[in-house]
């Protein structure tokens, strides 16, 4: 892959990516972190590429312009845990503590500790989901791994390894809950057929709305920035 960017204010960040499988130029922007991706196939030069996004400029900035905007996570703002908003203030203890509207977080690095407070929460969460589903399909997985994924909110490797975005503590626990159950149903049926389908409802049950909600507003909750400057 290569990096340039569409010249501008504010500049745009392109990253190049040559595929012997692509048929024609063409552009994707994340609807997780806003990455502007221009694929093209071999044989086509960069230049020609990179003049295709040029033309494309205006609906590559108009896109852009209708993502959330990243926030740094401080103390006083706000953050959805567990699908409810909380205030983040200042924690009185050494320990981050969550309450019923505040999540309170000691001083220093605030971003960071929450954020590693978080991803214990959301390895509890799913741990327990997935196991529950696991043992209704009569199934096992051999690890659960955390990352901070920007393309994906799980996988299941065929060796049976489940991987997840912590962020899914962010979102409202049937949506962490529909994931998990998503993934554990790929131990039976890796695949998208209806076969994985009707697997996903027999452990999860309907799972039209949470599947939606994620689709409608997962990109909120890659807007918040856990590195960002404290105060």
């Amino acid at each position: 892959m290569g990096e340039h960017a569409l010249p501008g204010r504010p500049p745009v960040p392109l990253t190049l990516r040559k595929s012997a499988r692509a048929r024609r130029i063409s552009l994707r922007i994340s609807q997780l972190d806003g990455r502007v991706t221009l694929t093209y196939p071999n044989g086509v030069p960069e230049i020609e590429a990179l003049n295709f996004a040029r033309s494309k400029e205006d609906w590559i900035r108009q896109n852009l312009a209708g993502q959330p905007e990243r926030e740094d996570v401080r103390v006083g703002g706000l953050i959805p845990v567990e699908g409810i908003e909380r205030r983040i203030v200042p924690a009185t203890g050494r320990r981050v503590q969550l309450g019923a509207d505040t999540v309170a977080v000691p001083a220093g690095a605030e971003g960071r500790r929450l954020a590693r407070f978080l991803k214990e929460l959301a390895r509890d969460r799913l741990s327990e989901a997935c196991d529950d589903y696991a043992a209704i399909l009569g199934r096992s997985y051999t690890t659960l791994s955390l990352r901070d994924t920007r393309s994906r909110w799980g996988s299941c490797s065929s060796h049976g390894g489940l991987m997840f975005s912590w962020r899914l503590i962010l979102a409202p626990p049937e949506v962490l809950h529909y994931v998990a159950a998503h993934e554990v149903a790929h131990l039976a049926e890796m695949n998208h057929s209806p076969a994985f389908w009707a697997q996903v409802e027999r452990i999860f049950g309907p799972y039209d709305t949470p599947r939606r909600w994620l689709r409608d507003n997962g990109a909120v909750l890659h807007r918040f920035r856990f590195d960002g400057p404290a105060s």
